[in-house]
């Protein structure tokens, strides 16, 4: 994720949270959308079906909060009008029974299939559950980096203190940047000298870590919702 929403501004998107499909307001909420200048419309309870009725050519970012839309994740990441998947863990927990843990165990299988179908349907990587306690800087971070380790490109917030936590986690830092242009670089040198894999300050540089450098490069080009 490159940005995350905070207030409107020129590298920002602008996207904003309907009501669920079949409720009385839904309707209503797609007339008013449709009037907005968003980037993308983000859909409670999301399913195939659901997010089919979106109907404001917009991009829809999925959030997946029941079982039933869990099992069928993939399947909604791959609805054309799907730009990302991201995950409601409050919900979920309260249908599934989870009692939240330190650790974020109890929502890891959920979050590695969002990361698993996103990256199966061809979409960039969701966005994480929303860390609730607005208060709690150090557990927001060390939950956007779990996020980021187990794939996710970008996290919820509640709130806009979240948002420069998040956002520092989830862009790349200039030395991150920095030492990934050097792999491209020197993998590409290796391979005009006809080497299949070379070394960089002691490390083995090969095809994949190539790979994860380009598209590390590549993300920080790209906008909120474009493809990873």
């Amino acid at each position: 994720m490159r940005r995350v929403l905070a207030e409107p501004g020129a590298d920002c998107a602008r996207v904003v949270r309907v009501n669920a499909v079949g409720t009385e307001w839904f309707e209503d909420d797609m007339t008013a959308v449709r009037e907005l200048p968003l980037t993308a419309v983000v859909l409670p309870k999301a399913s195939p079906h659901s997010v089919a009725a979106v109907e404001a050519g917009l991009p829809v970012i999925a959030l997946v909060e029941t079982a039933q839309g869990l099992r069928l994740a993939y399947e909604t990441a791959s609805h054309p009008n799907v730009a990302a998947l991201a995950l409601g863990a409050v919900d979920l927990g309260l249908e599934l029974g989870l009692e939240p843990r330190p650790d974020g165990q109890e929502v890891l299988f959920a979050r590695s299939k969002l990361v698993l179908d996103s990256a199966a349907a061809g979409i960039r990587g969701p966005f994480d559950l929303v860390h609730v306690d607005v208060r709690d800087d150090e557990g927001l971070e060390a939950e956007c980096r779990l996020a980021r380790s187990l794939g996710f490109r970008g996290k919820s917030c509640i709130h806009p203190s979240q948002v420069d936590i998040a956002n520092a986690v989830f862009d790349a830092g200039d030395d991150e940047l920095e030492r990934a242009r050097r792999i491209v670089e020197a993998y590409a040198e290796g391979v005009a000298e006809g080497r299949g894999a070379v070394a960089l300050d002691g490390e083995m540089i090969d095809l994949p870590v190539v790979e994860r450098a380009r598209r590390l490069l590549a993300d920080a080009k790209r906008s909120v919702l474009d493809e990873s």
